[in-house]
């Protein structure tokens, strides 16, 4: 509530009082800001290790294809049969300005599975594929030799 100088009391506020709005507002920026992260879960897979990684954060204008360790195929968290997979893709990378296609497999796929996803892929002559594998922590280099 405000108070008006030199104005005749007693008379009507024509001003509109913005600030239960604003904190509204706020309230639902804050609640979007916790719940959106929780959303983007994506698929469940156990991802390889690999020493000579980067970052890169997966984001909207990526298309990823996932393969899970029982052979199920998912086109941007959406679950596609074996047939349906190319024209999935061809469709989610036709939508999006990267034209990168990110493979995720499960560390328990069966090697068949991936080559036949990269074969397909290739044959399409979609040629921009990338691997999706987990940073190898406390990796100091590569090492060679034997067993225990």
């Amino acid at each position: 509530m405000g108070m008006e100088v030199g104005k005749k009391a007693g008379g009507l506020n024509a001003e509109i009082n913005i600030t239960p709005l604003a904190d509204v507002m706020l309230v639902l920026l804050i609640i979007v800001m916790l719940i959106a992260p929780l959303l983007q879960q994506g698929v469940d897979l156990l991802l390889p290790e690999a020493s000579n990684t980067s970052d890169k954060p997966e984001n909207d204008s990526q298309t990823v294809l996932a393969v899970t360790a029982d052979g199920r195929f998912f086109v941007d968290n959406a679950q596609v049969s074996e047939q349906d997979m190319l024209r999935e893709v061809q469709t989610a990378i036709s939508n999006k300005l990267e034209r990168i296609i990110l493979i995720k497999a499960d560390q328990d796929a069966q090697y068949s599975d991936v080559m036949s996803v990269l074969d397909r892929l290739q044959r399409a002559g979609i040629e921009d594929i990338g691997l999706i594998t987990e940073r190898k922590i406390g990796s100091g280099g590569i090492s060679a030799g034997g067993g225990e």
